[in-house]
């Protein structure tokens, strides 16, 4: 009952049961509903629940949106500065036939990221699921580091993703009334080897909100919510501008990536949809690395000849 309820757009009564109590309403349809995400139920495939997407109007963000977009699900964009680029993938979204809407926040900001969920909950149907995309980079040596920037730095990409995460497991868990749903925040391969140089700062932050969510996946899992990290590699979007129509800077960059080439932003998406949907309905925790093999340090070592056996291969150097 209670998740039909939801499903219809009851909220009201899905939170406060027929007779305006919830304490046996509300546990009796909680427990069921919980029984059903256990055994693998398909809860986000018949409801029309919104995807919000933290930094959603360019790069990754954006090409999430436009995927989900054409599976259905209505998108709410999260921006913080760009307007006219939140406008343009919002009506992007709306010739797909798609529900969309824009909404500006900085997510350094506490009271910003409280009032952009209040205004998604007014504006759009419930809540399903999470993407936190937003996020912002520096490049410093720590002997040089400004205080006020990590400060910033920090404020977006480790405290806003805490706080975002908040507001949404108090709207989709099922102790606070919610039908479940999903988390992916965005993190990045700088995480596991601590940055490009001049990266540590930001590498520091991703690394924080790879835990952040090993331990939240731990604490929701029982309350129908599935939080994963998706980590990519060097990728061309607005923050790896540096290097786009600069074909050295780039081929050093992607020599150092087993592939051989930098990924793209719709790449991206597709993980992070995956990480999404029912079809990962029993991956809760991971960190999926999505870029093209990580890291390759030093030279990388090459095929011993036919006549020589490996084990007397001399090292390559800097291995």
């Amino acid at each position: 009952i209670y998740a039909m309820a939801r499903h219809a757009g009851c909220r009201a009564l899905a939170r406060n049961g027929p007779f305006g109590g919830q304490e046996t309403w509300s546990l009796s349809a909680r427990d069921a509903l919980r029984d059903s995400l256990h055994e693998g139920g398909k809860v986000r495939e018949h409801d029309n629940r919104t995807c919000l997407i933290v930094g959603g109007s360019r790069g990754i963000g954006r090409a999430t949106a436009l995927l989900l977009a054409r599976q259905g699900t209505p998108v709410a964009i999260g921006f913080r500065a760009n307007s006219k680029a939140a406008e343009t993938t919002v009506e992007q979204i709306r010739v797909l036939g798609t529900e969309a809407a824009a909404f500006q926040v900085d997510t350094g900001r506490p009271e910003d990221i409280a009032s952009l969920f209040i205004d998604v909950d007014r504006r759009m149907h419930p809540l399903g699921s999470l993407v936190n995309s937003a996020g912002i980079s520096m490049s410093s040596k720590v002997a040089d580091l400004d205080a006020e920037r990590v400060e910033r730095l920090l404020a977006v990409n480790v405290i806003g993703v805490m706080l975002c995460c908040r507001e949404a497991v108090r709207r989709m868990s099922l102790e606070h009334g919610g039908a479940g749903g999903s988390i992916v925040n965005v993190s990045s391969m700088a995480a596991t080897i601590g940055g490009r140089p001049g990266s540590t700062v930001y590498a520091a932050s991703k690394g924080a909100v790879d835990v952040f969510t090993t331990g939240l996946a731990k604490e929701v899992a029982d309350d129908g919510i599935r939080v994963n990290v998706v980590r990519p590699g060097a990728t061309m979007t607005d923050m790896t501008r540096t290097v786009h129509g600069k074909p050295a800077a780039r081929s050093q960059i992607e020599s150092t990536i087993p592939m051989r080439r930098m990924g793209t932003a719709d790449e991206i998406a597709e993980a992070i949809v995956w990480l999404l949907s029912d079809k990962a309905s029993w991956v809760t925790g991971a960190h999926l690395d999505v870029g093209g093999g990580g890291f390759l340090i030093g030279t990388a070592p090459t095929c011993p000849t036919p006549n020589r056996s490996p084990s007397h291969q001399p090292l390559p150097p800097n291995s």
